[in-house]
């Protein structure tokens, strides 16, 4: 019977880094049962020692990235005289770096992810705007930062995504003719609600290429021109009933866009 293994991987901060590298390692060994355990915040000897402790005891393999030069070297030291199978993979990095640049290591763990809140911010923002796209989860509206709402092809999904990489929560909520908004829609703040519009002739563009790439025909009437402009007039007399500031995306950059609906929302 193949004898389980094991994957100690030991940090001194997240050990996010870490864990990320081993599992892009671990994909070139599909065939192989192996176990990984992270272990964050490793940051006294005695604690290190535990886990060797345990490493030892089950055979591990000790994989670590800890950027405290003596603790760094117990581990070495440790590693070796038990003859525990292990890799540094912060140290070899660090001194290349510093005999490169002519500077010390600051040697304080978490320094890559205590960066700025602001990564953090923009994670949460795009994993919330993603599970939100296209009138998804309208039960958690009142969550987001901005709604965004628009007929088809208004650009409100890469709109979305540009914003949530700027660290705003985004849902976006479709018009269809003959359906009605969700109720949520109008439960929330309606200053956050930023409604989207655009000129007929470049709708049926987009409309017309949006077909033509799922390989379906263009001239249908979701393209069609006059059912286009018919659509438009009422989506605007829509619009005008609501006190949501309104957006014409028509010819412009996302970037240019996204800048005016912070602006109008009062968020810049």
């Amino acid at each position: 019977m193949e004898t389980q293994k094991y994957i100690f991987l030991l940090s001194d901060a997240t050990g996010e880094t870490i864990e990320r590298m081993c599992t892009a390692a671990l994909t070139q060994f599909q065939d192989k049962s192996v176990t990984t355990r992270r272990i964050a915040n490793v940051r006294s000897k005695s604690h290190l020692l535990d886990i060797l402790d345990e490493a030892s005891r089950i055979n591990a393999l000790v994989v670590y990235t800890l950027v405290n030069n003596e603790l760094a070297q117990v581990a070495h030291n440790e590693c070796t005289s038990r003859a525990i199978p292990s890799l540094d993979l912060m140290t070899p990095l660090l001194l290349r770096m510093s005999r490169y640049l002519g500077l010390a290591p600051q040697q304080m763990p978490g320094l890559l992810h205590g960066v700025d809140d602001a990564y953090y911010k923009r994670i949460e923002a795009v994993e919330f705007t993603v599970k939100h796209d296209d009138g998804q989860e309208t039960r958690n509206l009142h969550k987001a930062d901005i709604v965004l709402v628009g007929v088809s092809r208004t650009s409100k999904t890469p709109l979305s995504i540009y914003l949530a990489h700027r660290g705003w929560k985004v849902a976006n909520v479709p018009l269809v003719p003959g359906i009605d908004p969700p109720p949520e829609l109008f439960k929330i703040d309606q200053g956050r609600v930023a409604a989207l519009i655009i000129d007929a002739h470049r709708l049926v563009e987009l409309r017309a290429a949006r077909l033509r790439t799922l390989g379906q025909d263009p001239r249908t009437a979701y393209a069609d021109l006059e059912e286009i402009d018919t659509e438009l007039r009422q989506v605007r007399a829509f619009y005008r009933r609501q006190p949501w500031v309104m957006i014409d995306v028509t010819g412009k950059a996302v970037e240019e866009t996204a800048n005016e609906v912070l602006v109008k929302l009062g968020l810049k």
